[in-house]
């Protein structure tokens, strides 16, 4: 199982990026409460994986002229996109779960269209958590709506909190650009009509028929936009007020033979009074894992960010038998896209 994984740190000085309605425990009755979660060591805010989802997509989107599939809506609380994972670049990456009703090709005794339920799903390749942010709860701000010249003006309070929020993902790649009709949830990626589509494709696999395979330049093309669009990373609630760049001050990077995202706990949990980076913890698991990297491990860092504690970086020593390149985050992006688009061993099915 070959697996890009990823961690990363953004910045939020003064930020309200995800929030979660009016909030009833507060003093004023219209206060916008932030996301937060209860941790053993106090309130944390967070941004959710479907928010980060979506800033992500919408890079891809409108950075790199992803062609991204349309939204259906089927009733109040059900949408589904088109599913066709060859034609939109989105549901291949992102996934998809789609409950239809199609036609067959027949028609019944009146002359209509018969129908047939069909559903598809498809687990996301890529896979992210949360954006979350150390034990420092949210504080309120006291604003007021006053561009009438008479009368009183309008008050309202929302949330904002001053943290550093870090976040993980993986992007599987072996099942990115590989679409299966396996009876099983999250394996049945393919329609009948897709089926039949991408065979006259030349896309049914030699190995396996019940496999299809995306062509290796455009699977190169969409795992290659995927990471790089990180570096453009933007979105997030109360921009007009706060606008906070959400783009990783710290990154690290690597492909492993393996699933698990090993780097979850390199950046500490509770404080970074001991610098933004658990060198110990790093040099654990690049030893550990030693055997399992199948590209340089990437550390990008912004001068600047951080601690004194975080200058041991730079004197920080991988294990032998792993490549460790220090640099900027945007650097170490451009090179770890540039290193994996060069191994055709890392897309092969």
């Amino acid at each position: 199982m070959k697996t890009i994984i990823g961690a990363y740190l953004i910045d939020t000085p003064f930020s309200a990026l995800n929030n979660s309605g009016i909030d009833p425990r507060a003093a004023n009755e219209n206060e916008i409460a932030t996301k937060t979660i209860k941790s053993p060591e106090g309130i944390r805010p967070y941004v959710s994986g479907q928010a980060l989802r979506y800033w992500w997509r919408n890079v891809l989107k409108t950075k790199y002229g992803w062609k991204c599939s349309p939204v259906t809506k089927l009733d109040k609380n059900q949408a589904v996109t088109d599913a066709d994972p060859v034609e939109y670049n989105d549901d291949d990456i992102f996934g998809y779960m789609s409950a239809r009703k199609i036609e067959t090709g027949e028609v019944d005794k009146k002359g209509k269209p018969k129908m047939q339920d069909v559903t598809v799903t498809r687990v996301s390749p890529l896979k992210c958590s949360p954006l979350i942010g150390l034990p420092l709860p949210p504080r309120s701000d006291f604003g007021v709506m006053n561009r009438h010249e008479e009368g009183d003006p309008v008050l309202y309070t929302h949330q904002f909190y001053s943290n550093i929020l870090k976040g993980i993902f993986a992007l599987d790649l072996d099942t990115a650009g590989r679409f299966t009709i396996h009876d099983k949830a999250g394996s049945m990626n393919l329609s009948p009509t897709l089926k039949q589509k991408y065979e006259k494709m030349g896309l049914k696999s030699k190995n396996d028929e019940n496999t299809y395979n995306l062509l290796p330049d455009d699977k190169k093309k969409r795992i290659a936009d995927t990471i790089s669009a990180l570096k453009y990373l933007n979105g997030g609630a109360m921009q007009t007020l706060h606008h906070t760049d959400v783009t990783p001050k710290v990154i690290i990077l690597a492909v492993l033979n393996g699933g698990n995202n090993i780097f979850m706990d390199i950046f500490p949990h509770r404080n970074y009074e001991e610098g933004l980076i658990n060198l110990d913890a790093l040099a654990e698991v690049l030893n550990d894992y030693k055997g399992d990297f199948l590209s340089k491990v990437y550390i990008g860092k912004m001068a600047g960010f951080g601690t004194d504690k975080d200058r041991e970086l730079d004197s920080f020593q991988a294990p032998n038998g792993v490549t460790l390149i220090k640099t900027t985050p945007v650097q170490a992006i451009d090179g770890f896209v540039k290193e994996i688009s060069g191994n055709e061993k890392l897309f092969g099915a």
